[in-house]
C-alpha cells in the first residue's frame, strides 16, 4: 500500500529541454515499446524506441533471504539512423518512499549519487547501488556528467512534475578533447504550484546520468537479509543470468504453447512471446478506495480500502483493473502460471461488498485516479459487468487446490446471487443490464456500459421490459461453472445445474430471443429503428450575444414499440459464443451463415462487431462519441467465436464440417492480421478496422488482444 518505488525517466537533450519520459503516455508518440520477454516473476527484457533513441531495459531477480532477495537492472542506450552528432541523453534513476520507509543517500564528489541505503516494512534493510556507465560492451568506462536531487515527494503520481520543475540548463557537458555542450539537469526543487503547505508524502532521491549514446548503466538492489551472497549480480554475472533466464523462458514458452511444434516461424513465435510478456509486464498492485454511488445514499461515498493485484488492458491508456477484461486476461495467464492467476482472481473476488457486487472499474489510489477523467470516477452499485472471471476459473478448476476453492466458493455464491437478484429481467429466466445511459435524448442509442459492449445497439428507448441476450448467456455460463465448483467441493450443485439446464434450453431461448424477421438471435425492448442525429441550432443565452455552436441531438422519426432490436452483431452470436446452441440446433446453420456473410460479420481480419447492413453500423453515438462496438474487430469476441467453432467442429452434429471450415479460415485471418499490424506498427491494438485491418483505438493493448497467443496455440 505504501511502497518504496524505484524507477526510470529519460530525456533526449535539445532546445527547450526536450521531452521528459516517465509514465507510459499514448500522447508521447513513441514508435514502439513493450516487453519482449517477461516471466511474471524473476526476469524481463523490454525494448523502447523513442525517435532515433533505442533503449533496452533488462532485469533479473535472484531470490534469497526473507524479503524477496536481490535484483539487478541493466539499461542499454544507443542512437539509430541519425546523421550528425547524437543528442545528449539523460537517464534519471530514482527511488521514492510513499508513506513509510527511510532512504539515506551516499554521495561521491557531492554530485554523484553512488548508492542509497534504506529500510521499509516489506523490504527490510536494502542497498541500491548505481554503477558507473560503460560502453555498450559493458567493459570500457564511459564519460558522463552526474546530477543529484533530494526532494520531498508530494506522491508517486506527481514525480514527473517534481523532476520537470527541477530542471535547469545551467550545466555543461565537458568531455575531454570534445566540444562543451549545455544540458538540462535537476537542480533545486522548490515545490509544486498549488501544493504549498501540503505535508510531504515521502522522499525522492534521484541520480541523473548524462552521456553521449551509446552506453550501458546497471543498478543493483541488494537485500539486507540475504546471507552468503555469491557476489554482486552485475557485469558478467548479470549477463550470464540474463542468458540463462532467456533460454529458460524460451523453453518454457515452447513447452506451454508448442508454437514451434505447430510450425510457426521464429518471427511469429517472438510476436507471441511479446504479447504474453507485455501482459505480464503490465501487471500492477493497486490500493485505495473506489468512489461509489448507491441508490440507498444521496451522495457518492468512498468504499472501504481495497487492494488489487491485476493485469491491465493498456499500460498507456487503461492502467487499472477492469472486471470483464480481467477474465479474458486470466484465460492466457492461467495457462502460463496457474498460481499467479489464482492469486489475481482471489484479489478480484475480495473486492466484493456485502451485497455481492464488484465495481466494474477499479480506480484505486492517486496514481490510478490521475489517469481517469472525473466523469468516469464514480462506480454505480447497481451496475454489473460480464462475469468473465468464471471463464478463467473454469480453466483452472481441474488443478485448483481444494482449500483455495473452499475460500472462493462463498464469494462466488454471493456474486451469482447478486446477478440473479439485481439483473433479473421482466419475465422468468430473462435478464436485463442495469445502468443504461439515463438521458436517451442525448444519444443515438443510449450506452450499456455494464455489458462491456458500451455503444453496441440495444433498444432505442431504455425500459424495464428489456431482455438482454448476452446477459442471459453469461448467466448460463455462471450457472455451469458454479455447478462444477460445487461438485468439486462436494457441495449441493442442484440449484446451479437446474438453472444451467433452464438457461440452456434451446426451445425457450428461441421463444425469448429468436427474431424471425432478422433471422437471428436478438435483444427485445421498446425500440424504434427510425432514429438519427441531426444538427440543432441553440438559442443565444441573451439578446445580442453570439449564438452557441449547433448541437447534434437525437431525432425519433417513428414511435418505439416493444419488439426485437434490429441489430445484427456480436450480441446475436452469444448463444454460439458460449456454446448454448446444441450441435444439432436448427438455428446453428443460420448463425454460421451470418458469421460467414461478408455483407454482415465476416472480414479478412476477423469478425466485425456489427453487421455492415445494420442501421447503426459505424454511426457516431454523439457529436463527440465515435463508433466503438459498431463495426471494428475485437479480439476477445473473436477468441470466443474460435473457441466455440473449435467445440462445434469436435462435436457430433450436422454442422461439424462447416464449423471446422469457418474455424480454420477465421483463425488464419485473425492471426495473420494481428501479426501484420504488430510488424508494421510495433503494437497490439485495442481494436482493428474492419475495412483495412489497421490497428486502432489505444495502444499498446496487451490486454485481451494478447489472446492471439491462445489462438495460435489452439488452446481453448
Amino acid at each position: 500500500p505504501s511502497p518504496v518505488s524505484p524507477g526510470l525517466m529519460w530525456l533526449q537533450q535539445g532546445e527547450g529541454g526536450g521531452s521528459l519520459r516517465h509514465t507510459c503516455e499514448q500522447g508521447d508518440g513513441l514508435s514502439r515499446y513493450g516487453w519482449l520477454m517477461h516471466d511474471g516473476e524473476n526476469f524481463g527484457v523490454q525494448e523502447i524506441r523513442d525517435g532515433g533513441l533505442f533503449l533496452k531495459t533488462e532485469f533479473v531477480k535472484r531470490p534469497g533471504g526473507e524479503h524477496g532477495g536481490d535484483w539487478s537492472w541493466r539499461v542499454t542506450a544507443r542512437m539509430e539512423g541519425t546523421g550528425g552528432p547524437a543528442p545528449l541523453l539523460s537517464l534519471f534513476f530514482y527511488i521514492a518512499t510513499d508513506g513509510q520507509g527511510t532512504l539515506e543517500p551516499h554521495l561521491e564528489n557531492k554530485s554523484r549519487l553512488a548508492a542509497v541505503t534504506g529500510t521499509s516494512e516489506e523490504l527490510g534493510d536494502f542497498t541500491l547501488t548505481f554503477l558507473r556507465p560503460t560502453a555498450e560492451n559493458g567493459e570500457d568506462p564511459k564519460y558522463a556528467s552526474y546530477n543529484y536531487l533530494d526532494a520531498a515527494s508530494p506522491g508517486l503520481h506527481r514525480l514527473t512534475e517534481v523532476v520537470r520543475s527541477s530542471l535547469s540548463n545551467r550545466f555543461v557537458f565537458a568531455p575531454p578533447g570534445k566540444p562543451r555542450r549545455r544540458f538540462f539537469a535537476v537542480d533545486t526543487f522548490r515545490g509544486l504550484p498549488g501544493a504549498v503547505g501540503e505535508p510531504p508524502r515521502g522522499r525522492l532521491l534521484l541520480h541523473q546520468v548524462t552521456l553521449e549514446p551509446s552506453g550501458t548503466m546497471e543498478v543493483t538492489f541488494e537485500s539486507g537479509s540475504v546471507a552468503d551472497r555469491p557476489g554482486r549480480l552485475a557485469g558478467g554475472a548479470l549477463s550470464a543470468a540474463l542468458a540463462q533466464h532467456t533460454a529458460a523462458f524460451e523453453q518454457r514458452f515452447e513447452e506451454t504453447f508448442r508454437l514451434g511444434h505447430k510450425g510457426f516461424p521464429a518471427s511469429q513465435r517472438r510476436f507471441a512471446q511479446a504479447a504474453l510478456s507485455d501482459m505480464l509486464g503490465g501487471m500492477g498492485y493497486f490500493h485505495g478506495r473506489s468512489l461509489v454511488q448507491s441508490p440507498l445514499q444521496e451522495h457518492p461515498m468512498p468504499a472501504p480500502e481495497a487492494a488489487l493485484f491485476t493485469a491491465v488492458p493498456s499500460r498507456s491508456f487503461f492502467p487499472r483493473g477492469f472486471l470483464w477484461d480481467e477474465g479474458f486476461h486470466q484465460l492466457l495467464l492461467a495457462r502460463w502460471d496457474p498460481a499467479l492467476s489464482r492469486e489475481v482472481i482471489a484479489h478480484w473476488l475480495d473486492l466484493m461488498n456485502a451485497e455481492g457486487w464488484i465495481p466494474r472499474e477499479q480506480i484505486l489510489g492517486e496514481e490510478a485516479r490521475a489517469k481517469v477523467p472525473p466523469e468516469f470516477l464514480l462506480q454505480h452499485s447497481e451496475t454489473a459487468n460480464p462475469p468473465t472471471l468464471l471463464l478463467a476459473l473454469q480453466r483452472l478448476l481441474p488443478d485448483a487446490p481444494l482449500p483455495y476453492l473452499h475460500r472462493l466458493f462463498p464469494r462466488l455464491r454471493a456474486w451469482y446471487d447478486w446477478y440473479n437478484r439485481t439483473q433479473a429481467g421482466p419475465l422468468p429466466l430473462t435478464f436485463r443490464w442495469r445502468g443504461r445511459d439515463p438521458h436517451p435524448e442525448r444519444f443515438l442509442n443510449p450506452k450499456t456500459l455494464a455489458s462491456g459492449l458500451d455503444d453496441y445497439p440495444r433498444a432505442s428507448h431504455p425500459s424495464t421490459d428489456e431482455r438482454h441476450l448476452d446477459l442471459r448467456c453469461w448467466m448460463a455460463l455462471a450457472s455451469r461453472v458454479l455447478g462444477e465448483v460445487a461438485e468439486r467441493l462436494g457441495e449441493p450443485s442442484g440449484p446451479y445445474r437446474e438453472m444451467e439446464q433452464a438457461l440452456s434450453d434451446n426451445r425457450l431461448l428461441e421463444q425469448l430471443h429468436w427474431a424471425q424477421e432478422l433471422g437471428a438471435f436478438a435483444d427485445y425492448g421498446n425500440h424504434s429503428s427510425a432514429v438519427g442525429l441531426r444538427w440543432q441550432r441553440v438559442v443565444p443565452a441573451a439578446p445580442g450575444r453570439p449564438p452557441p455552436d449547433p448541437q447534434l441531438v437525437r431525432e425519433v422519426r417513428e414511435a418505439p414499440r416493444p419488439r426485437f432490436v434490429g441489430a445484427l452483431g456480436y450480441v446475436s452470436l452469444f448463444p454460439l459464443l458460449l456454446q448454448l446452441l446444441r450441435p444439432d440446433s436448427l438455428r446453428l446453420p443460420t448463425v454460421l451463415a451470418t458469421m460467414r456473410n461478408e455483407r454482415q460479420l465476416w472480414t479478412p481480419f476477423g469478425l466485425r462487431s456489427l453487421a455492415r447492413d445494420s442501421p447503426l453500423y459505424m454511426q457516431r453515438n454523439t457529436q463527440h462519441d465515435p463508433p466503438y462496438w459498431r463495426g471494428p474487430v475485437w479480439v476477445n469476441i473473436n477468441y470466443l467465436a474460435l473457441r466455440a467453432l473449435h467445440g462445434y467442429a469436435g462435436a457430433d452434429g450436422p454442422q461439424r464440417e462447416r464449423a471446422a471450415e469457418l474455424y480454420r479460415e477465421l483463425r488464419h485471418n485473425l492471426v495473420a492480421n494481428l501479426y501484420r499490424q504488430y510488424t508494421e506498427s510495433g503494437f497490439l491494438w485495442e481494436q482493428y478496422n474492419d475495412s483495412t485491418g489497421r490497428g486502432q483505438g489505444c495502444h499498446p493493448f496487451a490486454g485481451w488482444s494478447a489472446l492471439v497467443v491462445l489462438v495460435m496455440a489452439e488452446d481453448y
